[in-house]
């Protein structure tokens, strides 16, 4: 008679400590802040970069080849641009992923709804409504893409032309408005974000939280203000 042997199962204990730490809600919500962190930056450097619209065609042209040749000839053309772009892909995933898991995480912990509803007393509208605006600006991400990097939703579209590209895309009314919602949510999404992740790497105090608070209105409305004005300016003839 032989006897069958069990294959042991691995746990959360004997797991490499990045993994195991990632599968604890702590560990998640480290994951979404750092990447937050990151993609914060990007949010900022990106929407600088393109302000030099108002600069005129020469000044963000020059910007576009200056990206691309970031190194100059100690690397090959175009190589740190894409590693910052696997950077960020990879932060977009991990954030997005930490989000979900996260999220069911909490619904598994209270599978039981709250009773006679749930009750938003502490919670603000951006963070009732971050996974919505969450999932929308994804969307927009992706549209955005397609309109002035990868060209196929702009019919006008000129490799190497940015500012034409520019000006061409917003200067159709139905993409200039979507533009203009889609930052205003994204100004939601970053509110609560650049909030939370602070108290996400234990940064929660009292006599810190004002400054929390300010930190995350002024950076969301720095953030707004700037990519909105962009696709007014064009729809108002100011950059033509």
């Amino acid at each position: 008679m032989t006897s069958a042997t069990s294959t042991p199962v691995r746990t959360r204990r004997n797991l490499p400590w990045p993994i195991a730490f990632y599968q604890t809600a702590v560990g998640k919500k480290w994951v979404m802040a750092v990447t937050g962190i990151i993609l914060l930056g990007f949010v900022l450097v990106h929407m600088v970069g393109n302000l030099k619209m108002y600069l005129g065609e020469t000044d963000l042209n020059k910007y576009g080849v200056a990206l691309r040749e970031i190194g100059g000839d100690l690397v090959p053309h175009t190589s740190i641009l894409w590693a910052v772009r696997s950077l960020l892909i990879l932060a977009f995933v991990l954030h997005i992923h930490a989000a979900a898991t996260l999220t069911a995480m909490n619904r598994k912990a209270r599978p039981v709804g709250y009773k006679g509803g749930r009750h938003y007393v502490a919670a603000n509208y951006a963070a009732r409504t971050m996974r919505m605006t969450g999932v929308i600006v994804l969307l927009y991400l992706l549209f955005h893409l397609m309109d002035l990097t990868w060209g196929n939703a702009n019919p006008n579209f000129v490799h190497g032309e940015p500012y034409h590209n520019v000006v061409e895309s917003f200067s159709r009314a139905p993409v200039a408005v979507v533009y203009i919602i889609a930052n205003i949510l994204l100004g939601i999404h970053i509110y609560h974000g650049a909030w939370s992740m602070f108290q996400s790497l234990g940064w929660n105090n009292p006599r810190i939280n004002a400054a929390r608070r300010w930190f995350a209105t002024a950076f969301a409305a720095l953030i707004v203000i700037g990519n909105v004005s962009m696709p007014i300016a064009v729809l108002a003839g100011v950059v033509s």
